[in-house]
């Protein structure tokens, strides 16, 4: 557990894949309540307009009074959006539908691509003492997920276990690079996690074997399985880590914890 005597230090992480149903939000949600569940502190930040990792974390709709519209775009500090989960140490500011006007609402602001790194650099926010802040980005190379790789130290790429996979890298990679020529310089990969891996599928095995050839140690050696407790564990907006502790999911979410906090710094393409 931190010392929070200590400045704070939390690493921000943007979980982000252009590509949807990749796992994004899943892996967020799961990887957060693995880190907590070791005594790291975890800020969850919703940036996506549809709000799943709000409604798996079980803040309904109704109950998001404040959330990261505000903070964006009408600059509420961090403080007054987040919300306690029902999972100690782990901490969510939750999004609405109202975020998925932050393009067109940002276009003339000179910093659109700054805010969330500026609402995460204050000292408000270095106050609330966080081990690991995790982005949950939206399923678009749009301002929200540029504004994530601005604010991030490193990010964590989910990468699904099916034909075409690494074709969809490119885009983001690219994006990732322009955001360290002009905003983010020091912006890292964290890593590309293989999702919903079926051991028993060989497709499953050749995207393994295409990826570390293509990727190397920016692979990690965790492997998310497809696993049925993974799936279900939203439905009643908890991680599985609550719904199933001792599923091949939750073990697989302890061990991706694990071994992210063992890699001190992210790896660079």
């Amino acid at each position: 557990m931190s010392d929070r005597s200590k400045p704070n230090t939390a690493k921000i992480i943007a979980v982000a894949n252009q590509k949807g149903g990749v796992g994004k939000t899943t892996t967020t949600i799961n990887l957060g309540a693995a880190l907590a569940e070791t005594g790291q502190k975890v800020l969850i930040v919703d940036l996506d307009p549809q709000g799943n990792a709000s409604t798996g974390l079980g803040v309904s709709a109704s109950d998001r009074d404040m959330t990261t519209y505000d903070m964006l775009l009408e600059d509420a500090s961090i403080a007054s959006i987040v919300r306690q989960t029902d999972i100690a140490n782990l901490e969510l500011a939750p999004s609405t539908t109202d975020l998925s006007s932050a393009d067109i609402e940002l276009v003339s602001n000179e910093r659109r691509s700054f805010l969330l790194h500026d609402a995460l650099r204050k000292p408000s926010f270095d106050s609330l003492g966080y081990d690991h802040v995790l982005i949950d980005c939206p399923p678009s190379l749009n301002l929200l997920t540029v504004n994530a790789m601005v604010a991030a130290h490193s990010v964590l790429v989910p990468l699904q276990s099916e034909f075409y996979a690494l074709e969809g890298l490119s885009q983001l990679m690219m994006t990732l690079r322009e955001v360290r020529q002009t905003a983010n310089p020091d912006l890292r990969i964290e890593g590309v996690l293989l999702t919903m891996y079926d051991t028993r599928n060989n497709l499953s095995l050749q995207v393994e074997q295409d990826a570390r050839e293509a990727l190397g140690d920016l692979v990690f050696q965790t492997r998310i399985p497809r696993n049925v407790r993974i799936s279900e564990a939203p439905s009643f907006a908890q991680s599985v880590l609550e719904y199933d502790t001792r599923s091949k999911g939750s073990m697989a979410y302890r061990d991706l914890a694990q071994e992210m906090v063992s890699r001190s710094v992210g790896s660079s393409l």
